[in-house]
């Protein structure tokens, strides 16, 4: 085929000889592309966008990275503007004079959709200074090789340049480069994985980047909204929505616990959280109400109205229960326009079952549609008799089908535009099927029970974890899952304080002196809360006598009392089984005695103060157990949890002492002190490398004092010289002689807080 050929107008004709090709992929589709060119670009454009196909097409890279550009490169200025492409063709160049060079084609195939998300040639500059700042730290970079290697990364971050700036602002995008550049710039492989989203610790650092109300930040609030209001504590497991482009996923509930997205945006008026909620509300009336009915013989169609009409009987019922609900499920639920879809060109079931959903709920919805003011009557009717069930509003679904049903329902275009109630589950619950396919999901299989599900408690609470090596927190790192301790005898508790009377009575006369003393007037106050009588008196006498009087005659008080706030945090690790010293005794009983005598201590003061214990298997399982709040007394209770106190594990320090630090930085205090009785260093089966976890518990320790918190650590580790200063500095205590323990103990506490 040749130019003469094809191209018989004389300035098509200049346009091929121009670009100066031989390509004939790029030939076959020439036409086209100048078809589009020419619609978006101005004279000028046109010239400059040859004269840059030309070039790249000379790269000797192909014909790929050419086709990409002529694909591209039109819709790219439509969005940023023609003045752009010299900035995109000098890092073509850059690129081309590095060994990076295989990264032009995925930078030139995504151009045209990252234009698009940022809309302006500002911000493409900054993508382009992000992607050059990425080559630049990363090539030449594995084993001291420079100008030999390429960066690992960089062609995987282009491709998924789009979906990022999707979820990302450019802050929030430069934010996760360069997390990965410092963590992975001399890892090949894992520098791979993280650009090309397959990490676990890019995904971790994208959702902390994105906006709106993630599910991790508010997972506990959702967790006790389940229980308080629903009497459902079931685990919610999180989905992303940013990497399935073409099935967003729907929220949905199976074996494995309740699965919801990632992340919210606010709705309008309609928080994130609130959304969360009414998918929360919305899934606990199917696991209430609905029953699973059998499919096998019923169509797409009527499904769909089944599942319509069983999603507004459960959320009839909860707005029974929760009358408030309606406002929230209204503000989410869409409002069809009822002339909205044509029946001649587009089938409107969608659009009528949305039409009816919404009409259903809303007694004020304004539609005049016969058929649909019918069948809400009906459904409503059979609402009035109790709760129905979902066979009978089943048969309501199909009869309202059969009646509306138009031939135009087949067509292969359907309306969709306000049809979408993205707060209601995929429904899956609501089906079995005689002969499953691969696509059923057996709901009536018995479940099992999965690796760490045996823990009680709440859902777990993630904390990031500091890596010293990069100087940078790996985010929600560390799981910590709290729980109530277990329960023993709270007699063995009497019996060890009966067992150290005489040590208690010591303690007694040490604790009167610190008791807080009631109100101590301050007299002599020119303003003050009350009149002093006798300075008054006094200064109305040498009025009255034409002295001068004293105008000091008010007083006021202050409490002579204590403002502290405690938490006491236990190390419950494996090696408090070994034997103390020469004693018969075990580690964990003499921290037992010790922590008795301390918790009587400071009830008796009157200090408000909390009891936990934690260790760890591995970042994934922190194990933080509840021995006393700071809501109760040293009662019997809490006598019989320090009683069942077990040792076991490993010793994660700073994920325990930021979640530690989550309760004792909400108390109302002047003071607030966090004491930690440990015998080892923080360590972990999963960390190999002993200074990380000090680093890490060294760092907890920066960030508590931040916020108001003063750390000391009582260490019964006679090695502990090599590494607790570097935690805690000089706010430390190495107890060499531990039998001693429950002598030293209180009396450290009262040192630190007289």
């Amino acid at each position: 085929m040749t130019t003469e050929t094809v191209y018989q107008h004389p300035l098509m004709a200049a346009y091929w000889k121009q670009l100066d090709t031989r390509f004939p992929q790029v030939e076959a589709v020439f036409d086209d592309l100048m078809a589009e060119a020419l619609a978006v670009l101005t004279r000028a454009g046109i010239d400059a966008y040859l004269e840059a196909g030309r070039v790249i097409g000379k790269l000797g890279r192909g014909v790929e990275p050419m086709l990409a550009f002529m694909e591209e490169w039109p819709s790219t200025a439509n969005a940023v503007g023609e003045a752009a492409l010299p900035a995109v063709m000098a890092l073509i160049q850059r690129l081309q004079k590095s060994p990076n060079g295989s990264a032009i084609t995925p930078f030139l195939e995504t151009l045209a959709p990252v234009a698009r998300r940022l809309q302006s040639q500002e911000q493409l500059q900054h993508y382009l200074d992000i992607t050059l700042d990425l080559k630049a730290r990363t090539t030449g970079s594995i084993h001291g090789h420079h100008t030999t290697f390429p960066s690992p990364g960089l062609p995987d971050f282009l491709a998924q340049a789009p979906a990022l700036l999707n979820q990302l602002t450019l802050a929030g995008l430069k934010n996760w480069v360069e997390y990965g550049i410092r963590n992975y710039r001399t890892h090949p492989e894992r520098q791979q994985d993280y650009f090309s989203l397959q990490s676990a610790d890019a995904r971790a650092v994208l959702q902390r980047e994105r906006h709106g109300t993630l599910l991790v930040d508010v997972e506990h609030k959702l967790d006790l909204y389940l229980r308080g209001l629903w009497q459902d504590g079931d685990h919610l497991v999180p989905y992303s929505t940013a990497f399935d482009e073409l099935r967003k996923p729907i929220p949905y509930y199976d074996k494995l616990g309740i699965r919801l997205p990632d992340v919210y945006d606010d709705a309008g008026k309609i928080s994130g959280i609130d959304r969360y909620r009414a998918v929360l509300a919305h899934i606990v009336g199917h696991r209430r109400w609905s029953e699973a009915q059998i499919a096998d013989n019923w169509s797409p169609f009527q499904r769909m109205a089944v599942e319509f009409f069983e999603d507004c009987r459960i959320e009839t019922l909860l707005i029974r229960e929760y009358p408030g609900l309606r406002r929230l499920f209204l503000a989410l639920h869409p409002k069809p326009a009822e002339n909205a879809c044509d029946p001649e060109t587009t089938s409107c079931l969608r659009h009528r079952m949305a039409m009816l959903s919404r009409a259903l709920l809303d007694p004020d919805h304004g539609y005049v549609d016969a058929a649909l003011n019918d069948f809400v009557g009906r459904f409503h009717a059979v609402m009035q008799q109790g709760e129905s069930s979902t066979g009978e509003i089943a048969a309501l679904a199909l009869s309202y089908v059969a009646k509306t049903r138009l031939q135009s329902d087949q067509f292969a275009r359907v309306h969709f535009d306000d049809t979408v109630v993205d707060y209601r589950d995929d429904n899956r619950q609501l089906w079995k099927f005689i002969e499953a396919g691969d696509e059923e999901e057996a709901f009536d299989e018995t479940r099992t029970i999965e690796p760490g599900e045996e823990i009680q408690g709440l859902p777990p609470r993630h904390y990031p974890e500091w890596d010293y090596a990069s100087q940078t927190y790996r985010p929600d790192w560390a799981s910590v899952y709290a729980a109530l301790h277990p329960a023993g005898n709270a007699a063995d508790i009497d019996r060890l304080l009966a067992k150290h009377s005489a040590l208690a009575k010591r303690l007694k006369k040490m604790l009167d002196l610190l008791k807080p003393q009631d109100k101590v007037r301050i007299r002599y106050q020119e303003e003050g809360s009350e009149l002093d009588l006798d300075v008054a008196i006094r200064s109305l006498i040498d009025f009255k006598g034409g002295a001068t009087p004293d105008p000091r005659i008010n007083m006021s008080h202050r409490t002579d009392g204590r403002d502290i706030a405690v938490m006491l945090l236990l190390d419950l690790s494996e090696s408090l089984n070994e034997k103390a010293g020469g004693s018969d005794q075990t580690i964990l009983e003499l921290s037992q005695e010790a922590v008795s005598l301390l918790a009587w201590s400071i009830e008796k003061l009157g200090d408000p103060f909390a009891i936990a214990g934690f260790h760890s298997n591995t970042r994934h399982d922190v194990r933080y157990l509840h021995i006393k709040g700071y809501g109760e007394h040293f009662n019997d209770d809490v006598k019989a949890r320090l009683a069942a106190m077990e040792a076991g594990y490993s010793t994660r320090m700073g994920a325990a002492m930021r979640h530690a630090a989550h309760y004792l930085g909400a108390r109302p205090a002047d003071k607030k002190l966090m004491l930690i009785l440990t015998d080892g260093r923080p360590s972990d089966v999963d960390t190999h490398d002993e200074r990380l976890l000090i680093e890490d518990a060294r760092q907890a320790v920066k960030e508590l004092d931040q916020h108001g918190i003063f750390t000391y650590c009582i260490s019964l580790d006679p090695q502990a010289d090599e590494y607790v200063g570097d935690i805690f500095g000089r706010q430390f205590t190495v107890i060499d002689h531990i039998e001693r323990l429950p002598e030293r103990l209180p009396q450290l506490f009262m040192a630190l807080t007289k």
